[in-house]
């Protein structure tokens, strides 16, 4: 018999512990900005230059931010299951954790890509200039969704929440749709774990253990749980 897969939906509050700042912090601000000023094609069609500078200095964020206990955790559970990471998040701290698995909903701060064609797409660790170009001679910009984009990778992740045989979630809010629409993916009769700090209400769901703790002592408590 294989192994038995999961299927974890992980957001902001995972990589808050390696000090990587929740856009929804309490004052709305992310990193000081207003949402609407760098995160949304508004934004990029306004000021390109600003936009450019708040993702270049994520990405050094990124960079010098290491995994915690929580990502070592979900990567430790792959001796065990079959498991599936679908993050939020646009780090890649799952990845150096050792997650093989890896799906980003939302993109990924250390690619760019062309404006003006999705597909072409590159890898980056140092800052995006105005005037670097894509093969195509279009604008690079950052390979992120932003607000008011489509979510493109969620078409991929449906069938992986809905094959699962237990879905976890770390370290969200289950607001941001369509990422927190996945767990009515899951089927009915599977166990379900949430875990974050303040459990958000999900009235109708069932088989569901909440986890009231942050991600890294809450995954401790998700592996005793699971591997037994």
């Amino acid at each position: 018999m294989g192994k038995q897969r999961i299927a974890v939906l992980t957001g902001a509050g995972i990589s808050a512990e390696s000090g990587l700042k929740t856009f929804r912090d309490s004052d709305g601000l992310w990193e000081g900005y207003n949402i609407e000023d760098v995160a949304t094609p508004r934004a990029w069609r306004k000021n390109p230059q600003l936009v450019l500078d708040f993702y270049n200095y994520r990405r050094k964020n990124v960079l010098d931010a290491a995994p915690n206990a929580a990502h070592y955790g979900l990567a430790e559970l792959e001796k065990h299951f079959d498991v599936h990471i679908i993050t939020q998040n646009i780090d890649d701290l799952h990845e150096r954790a050792g997650s093989a698995k890896v799906m980003h909903l939302h993109g990924e701060i250390l690619k760019m890509r062309s404006e003006g064609d999705e597909s072409l797409v590159y890898d980056i660790t140092g800052d995006i200039k105005l005037g670097d170009k894509a093969d195509d001679g279009s604008q690079l910009r950052p390979h992120i969704v932003w607000f008011e984009e489509p979510v493109p990778m969620i078409e991929e992740a449906i069938p992986v929440v809905h094959s699962a045989d237990i879905f976890v979630v770390v370290g969200t809010s289950l607001v941001v749709y369509p990422a927190a629409g996945l767990i009515n993916y899951a089927a009915r009769h599977i166990p379900k774990y949430i875990i974050d700090k303040r459990v958000p209400y999900v009235s109708s769901i069932t088989n569901l253990t909440a986890i009231e703790k942050p991600a890294t002592e809450g995954v401790k408590d998700l592996i005793t749980l699971l591997v037994k």
